[in-house]
């Protein structure tokens, strides 16, 4: 099931329960939406089928892709068609920014961080999301994954400054989405025997994540930064 799916079919303590990782990245974009003044001038680079629009209502919201990730995506909605590296903005034009489960999908990734770092203002904020154990998606646009040290080396290198790293889940929620995988490519006359061996196991996996204190095994880092 989608997570699209999940959203319509699913009840919200469920949703969260299970879909952590996405849960926790919108909850993360509408507190950093909540921060930030009326008008601001938000950049979303990488902003696909600007799913995360809907967050900022009070701001000025610019969405920007290069629209080749994915082929069934809608992309009508993106005000600018463009690289990530090569930004067609004027330097400080931006009060914030948000790069979410993008970075992967870059084959230039510090040009990238650069650009964003250009097109902001001074003390800006930046929330950004790269994952770090996921499987191949979007292929053949997805070239990299992410540690904490990679990504602390990147911001900075950028330009960042205060940098916030913190893993979305650990061992345990990555062995739940990993079982839940499993049912996910079992073959369709399969799949009720799978939920019924997974499903349950996923959901007590799940419950266990607060014994791993170290989060070394984690689906993805949620990072926030500001322009130095």
């Amino acid at each position: 099931m989608t997570y699209s799916t999940a959203r319509r079919l699913l009840p919200p303590p469920l949703l969260r329960y299970v879909y952590h990782f996405e849960t926790s990245i919108e909850q993360a974009v509408r507190g950093f939406s909540a921060a930030l003044p009326d008008g601001s001038r938000i950049l979303d680079a990488g902003a696909g089928e600007t799913q995360y629009k809907r967050f900022f209502s009070r701001h000025r919201y610019i969405a920007v892709d290069l629209a080749i990730g994915d082929a069934s995506w809608n992309y009508s909605s993106i005000d600018a068609l463009a690289d990530l590296a090569r930004l067609p903005f004027r330097d400080f034009s931006f009060d914030a920014a948000l790069n979410i489960v993008t970075l992967e999908h870059l084959s230039d990734p510090a040009g990238a961080l650069l650009e964003i770092a250009r097109v902001l203002r001074a003390d800006a904020p930046l929330l950004l999301v790269a994952p770090h154990e996921w499987e191949v998606h979007q292929a053949p646009h997805d070239y990299f994954r992410y540690t904490r040290h990679g990504l602390e080396h990147l911001l900075r290198n950028a330009g960042f400054s205060n940098l916030e790293i913190v893993p979305i889940g650990g061992f345990w929620r990555l062995l739940a989405r990993r079982l839940l995988n499993a049912v996910q490519l079992s073959p369709l006359l399969l799949k009720p025997f799978t939920l019924l061996i997974f499903g349950p196991l996923a959901l007590l996996a799940a419950a266990l994540d607060p014994l791993d204190a170290r989060r070394d095994f984690t689906l993805g880092y949620r990072c926030l930064a500001r322009k130095a």
